[in-house]
């Protein structure tokens, strides 16, 4: 869906203006990898540009709330964003890490599994896996094989289908993101219950939501949910297009921009 055909005769701006309108009642929630940081090809290479650090804290100011959901840890997310004064979601919903927190809160429906992915790949031959050009990103509860950049994406991708297969027979649940599978243990986290977790606060009665991958239409659904049942009275959703992103995100976002720097250009507008 385009921004025009989502707008119509109301402007492009029309769901900006419905945020705008009320600043304090209203939510600015974003994913970080993707989205604020142009996709590399190792995680620890991703740069957030300092503008949109300062947009977020800029719009922090003004805004009932503002957060980040992502698949990283959340003190990690907070590293790489930059900014301590906002909310921050990490490992996709499973740790909560508000504003003025040393350490996150994990999700209780972690208790007595934190180990379970991490003992699952450490049962595999790494030796086998870094063949593959595999690689291993160690987030606690959840464990993250990438193969971005790896010397035959498809033999390293169709390995990580088997791994995921294998993981499932072990009550770990597989997701998948851009050139990523992730192990995570079964229940408990989600974007989609980070975003109801976050929007808890008392009188918050908009936001918007943007993200680039599979686990953001999680998020997406949710927030639509929140408008549904009468929580919200606004719900924005944009999706962050690139060449990677899977088709589902055009089909269920209400708006799409070209990229982080198309969400860029939207938080300067939401910042006017």
């Amino acid at each position: 869906m385009s921004l025009e055909s989502e707008t119509g005769a109301g402007g492009k701006d029309a769901p900006l203006d419905r945020l705008r309108a009320d600043p304090r009642r209203a939510a600015i929630l974003t994913d970080v990898d993707g989205t604020l940081a142009p996709i590399v090809e190792q995680p620890e290479q991703a740069v957030v540009p300092a503008r949109a650090s300062e947009l977020l804290e800029a719009l922090n100011r003004d805004f009932g709330l503002v957060g980040c959901i992502s698949g990283r840890q959340a003190l990690e997310a907070r590293r790489l964003v930059g900014v301590d004064g906002i909310a921050y979601a990490g490992n996709h919903g499973l740790e909560l890490l508000m504003p003025g927190d040393e350490q996150p809160q994990l999700d209780p429906a972690l208790a007595g599994q934190e180990r379970s992915a991490a003992e699952f790949i450490a049962a595999l031959d790494a030796a086998a896996l870094a063949s593959l050009g595999l690689r291993l990103e160690d987030k606690g509860p959840i464990q993250s094989l990438h193969w971005r950049g790896a010397a035959d994406e498809h033999r390293a991708k169709a390995r990580a289908h088997e791994i995921a297969a294998e993981a499932g027979r072990t009550k770990l649940e597989p997701r998948w993101g851009r050139k990523v599978l992730e192990l995570r243990p079964i229940g408990g986290g989600g974007k989609d219950a980070a975003v109801a977790a976050l929007l808890a606060a008392d009188g918050v009665s908009a936001a918007i939501y943007a993200g680039d991958d599979r686990t953001d239409l999680d998020a997406f659904r949710r927030l639509r949910e929140l408008r549904d049942e009468g929580e919200l009275k606004s719900a924005v959703c944009v999706g962050v297009v690139s060449a990677e992103a899977p088709p589902e995100l055009a089909e269920e976002a209400d708006l799409l921009v070209d990229g982080p720097s198309g969400w860029l250009a939207m938080l300067e507008a939401l910042a006017e």
